[in-house]
C-alpha cells in the first residue's frame, strides 16, 4: 500500500522559514514524480512545486517561485520543502503527492501537515 506521512508543519512568522518533510513507503519511491500541493480552508488543491523521479528538474507555481525549494532524497524515499520569506497567504495544509504538475491533485498524497503563519 502507498503511503506518505507529511511532517514539519507548525508556526512561522512572516518572513520566516520551514522545512516539512514527507516519508513515502509501500513503493518504489525513485520510480515516480513528486509534488508538494497546498489546501487554504474553504479553497481547493493547489499545486506548490513538483520534482521529477530522479531529482534533476523542478517546476514550482509562481506563488512560490524562489521562496521554495522542493527536494529529495531517493537513499531515503524522502520528499521535502524549505519554505523560506513565508506570508500569510502561505498558510494553508500541505500535502506531499504523487505525480507532476497539476496531475499530482490527482495522485496519491498523505493526510497533510498545517502551516501556519502568523505574528
Amino acid at each position: 500500500e502507498m503511503q506518505l506521512v507529511e511532517s514539519g508543519g507548525g508556526l512561522a512568522q512572516p518572513g520566516g522559514s520551514l522545512r516539512l518533510s514527507c516519508a513515502a513507503s509501500g513503493f518504489t519511491f525513485n520510480n515516480y514524480a513528486m509534488s508538494w500541493l497546498r489546501q487554504a480552508p474553504g479553497k481547493g488543491f493547489e499545486w506548490v512545486a513538483s520534482i521529477d523521479s530522479g531529482g534533476g528538474l523542478q517546476s514550482y507555481s509562481d506563488a512560490v517561485k524562489g521562496r521554495f525549494t522542493i527536494s529529495r532524497d531517493n537513499a531515503k524515499n524522502m520528499l521535502y520543502l524549505s519554505m523560506n520569506s513565508l506570508k500569510s497567504e502561505d498558510a494553508a495544509v500541505y500535502y506531499c503527492a504523487t505525480g507532476y504538475g497539476a496531475l499530482a491533485i490527482g495522485g496519491v498524497r498523505g493526510q497533510g501537515t498545517q502551516v501556519t503563519v502568523s505574528s
